[in-house]
């Protein structure tokens, strides 16, 4: 706790999903100075406003959090702008806080930045040995470049800054806008608006072979935070459950926990995306402690009463 009082944080992202439950985190700790700005005041692919940014707020630790995100669907339409906003964000953001000697800068990855044939379970040694699964590779190389930004400036600079690797995130609060969701949320909206029309099945993309591995949000939180605590390596280090489940599976469970009973059918004519994802996951609770705890059948009750909350409290005619 003592870690976190005196500190001065800045959390870029904060209003979004993930920023919100580190937010939270950080004031559990005690850290009562935490600057949360918005992109609408401060756009980071615009190097004057990151500039203006770390003037505005200055901090002793930046924790990296925005990020333009989302699912195949979206990462197959706008492939341009998630490579030049999320690597922009990150090289500015460094290159300033280097520049103004802040103390310490947490950046965050994605598990997209694995090469797409990388033996399972992924490690961090092989995050080099080839290119990312096609339909999200530019989102996942722009920020393998934060890693190599990382190293760079720690060994001409010496420049603390760590970056860690988060598989897919969910919980409540997730971005449930069908555009761009990730696939967790998109099939919870689906599902319960399936059942809610009455359908008797519900087309899912791909063929339901891949498997992927998810993280619940609150975890993710206190893993950044022990990460930002206790660890100053310059290697990168994964963030995940360590439990591994089909998209079939996932589809099911979800379609049981929100009460469709129609049939999934599934389109193998769309992408699968990439064939396997689970992380090793014993470098996090090596270097800084952190072992995820919370079950993914938990996680996923808790973000489907979270959406049928809000949709109701959003359109009371949802409950009828």
């Amino acid at each position: 706790m003592g870690f976190w009082e005196s500190r001065r944080v800045l959390v870029t992202g904060a209003g979004g999903f993930l920023g919100s439950y580190v937010v939270e985190a950080l004031r559990r700790r005690g850290c009562a100075r935490i600057h949360t700005p918005r992109r609408e005041e401060y756009d980071l692919v615009d190097g004057a406003a990151v500039r203006r940014l770390l003037a505005d707020c200055p901090a002793e630790m930046v924790i990296h959090l925005a990020a333009v995100v989302g699912g195949i669907g979206a990462n197959q339409a706008r492939p341009a702008t998630f490579f030049y906003e999320n690597a922009m964000m990150g090289i500015q953001l460094m290159e300033e806080a280097r520049r103004r000697v802040i103390r310490k800068l947490v950046a965050l990855g994605t598990i997209c930045s694995y090469p797409k044939f990388t033996p399972v379970p992924f490690r961090e040694e092989d995050l080099w040995n080839g290119y990312p699964e096609e339909t999200n590779a530019p989102y996942g190389l722009a920020k393998r470049m934060l890693l190599v930004q990382a190293q760079a400036y720690r060994a001409q600079y010496g420049f603390e800054s760590i970056v860690l690797l988060p598989v897919n995130l969910y919980g409540p609060r997730d971005n449930f806008d069908p555009r761009s969701s990730h696939v967790i949320p998109a099939l919870i909206r689906r599902s319960v608006e399936a059942r809610e029309r009455g359908d008797t099945e519900m087309v899912v993309w791909g063929d339901g072979s891949p498997t992927r591995e998810f993280l619940f949000v609150e975890d993710a939180a206190e893993a950044i935070l022990l990460a930002a605590e206790r660890y100053d390596g310059a290697e990168p280090v994964n963030l995940g459950s360590g439990v591994e489940i089909s998209i079939r599976r996932l589809a099911e469970l979800i379609a049981r926990l929100t009460g469709f009973q129609g049939t999934l059918r599934w389109d193998a004519s769309r992408p699968n995306g990439q064939p396997r994802r689970l992380l090793d996951v014993s470098r996090a609770e090596r270097l800084f402690g952190f072992r995820a705890w919370t079950p993914l059948e938990e996680g996923l009750r808790r973000t489907v009463a979270w959406y049928e909350t809000t949709r109701v409290a959003a359109n009371p005619k949802a409950a009828s």
